[in-house]
């Protein structure tokens, strides 16, 4: 599946390129100039977060793992899992590295995918910081609560299907 993915990703890039080839070489060029700039600027980044999920699933007594956040921990896990993803800050290195973490060590599907929606659909330094600011109050909260049983049907989607 992993290979799949790649060669589809390699296949839109190569497309892309076409395209703004077709335009022009500058535009091309200015392509090719922004997306190096954004693979430096990110490759670090996937780095630590990679480097640091390890640390993090090390560190992560499992458990304590296990217990709260296990495959037996059910509905318990899911709720405790996306109330963590909402309080966890940062972005996808931290997010998805937690999540990953978690993982290694002993915490359920469920409860993993709990945590990473619950993180990217509402993470409340997100609302606080960014769409509260910028968007108008009452459509901030009418998102946000309808986003709060995704996570809860996504998980308990995972609890029926069984293990990945």
């Amino acid at each position: 599946m992993i290979f799949f993915v790649d060669g589809l990703l390699w296949v839109i890039a190569v497309v892309l390129g076409l395209v703004a080839a077709s335009r022009s070489r500058k535009v091309f060029r200015d392509c090719v100039a922004e997306g190096t700039m954004d693979c430096v600027r990110l490759i670090p980044r996937v780095m630590l977060g990679v480097v640091g999920s390890g640390y993090i699933a090390a560190l992560l007594p499992q458990d304590v793992m296990g217990h709260w956040f296990g495959a037996d921990s059910g509905v318990t896990g899911i709720l405790i899992a996306a109330i963590a993803g909402s309080l966890t800050p940062g972005g996808p290195v931290v997010g998805f590295s937690i999540g990953a973490a978690a993982l290694k060590g002993g915490a359920g599907a469920p409860q993993v995918l709990s945590y990473t929606i619950a993180w990217a659909l509402y993470a409340i330094q997100r609302v606080f910081l960014w769409e509260l600011p910028v968007m108008p109050p009452r459509l901030v909260w009418i998102r946000v609560l309808a986003s709060l049983p995704i996570p809860f049907l996504v998980a308990l989607g995972a609890l029926l299907l069984g293990k990945p």
